[in-house]
């Protein structure tokens, strides 16, 4: 690859991007979640297991279902999100590896060893909820990707077989500026990095 995105494309999805906390009533077309997911799923994960599952929560009645398991600290932001994600992951993500991954027996490098699928599977979802922040940003949406809730009762309420775990949660929208706390600091690249 050799193409390289212009400076308007790096400030949409990183150096103008911000968590918001406060939301503007406009509501989120589902087309718009559907492309965030179609960009999410092309990023690459371990032997393509893509363990991500995402449940978007937009009816009133789904989020007094979320609404108990909040942080105290997160009702306010998150019951006023035109969408909430629940970024989850599948435990059993390598039952789907013969249909993702055929060239080799995946599975069985998983099946059976429970430790190692759940570090597997919590791993890439992450970094599956990663692009999926971008790939959200990048549909014109904007995010607020927080922790800060009970996961277990989350877990009970909306995937109670228990294949389902939440890993974060993030809400989207169109935010207002007004919310935006100023911008944190970031450590420079020769605090975070080494080049060996």
């Amino acid at each position: 690859m050799t193409q390289k995105l212009d400076k308007n494309v790096e400030d949409i999805l990183f150096n103008n991007a911000r968590t918001h906390n406060k939301w503007k009533s406009e509501d989120v077309l589902s087309e718009l979640l559907v492309k965030s997911y179609e960009l999410t799923k092309m990023g690459p994960t371990a032997a393509n297991c893509q363990p991500l599952r995402i449940t978007f929560i937009k009816s009133r009645e789904a989020k007094e279902r979320l609404k108990p398991f909040l942080a105290a600290g997160n009702v306010e932001k998150t019951m006023n999100a035109p969408v909430v994600a629940i970024l989850a992951y599948d435990t059993k993500f390598y039952e789907h590896l013969p249909f993702l991954f055929p060239h080799t027996d995946a599975r069985s490098w998983y099946e059976g060893n429970k430790a190692f699928a759940e570090e597997t599977a919590f791993r890439n979802s992450t970094l599956q909820a990663g692009y999926f922040i971008v790939a959200a940003r990048m549909v014109g949406l904007d995010c607020g990707p927080m922790s800060g809730f009970d996961a277990e009762g989350l877990n009970k309420e909306f995937f109670p077989d228990g294949r389902f775990k939440a890993n974060f949660l993030c809400n989207l929208g169109y935010g207002d500026e007004a919310g935006l706390f100023p911008r944190s600091p970031r450590f420079e690249f020769s605090d975070a990095c080494e080049i060996l």
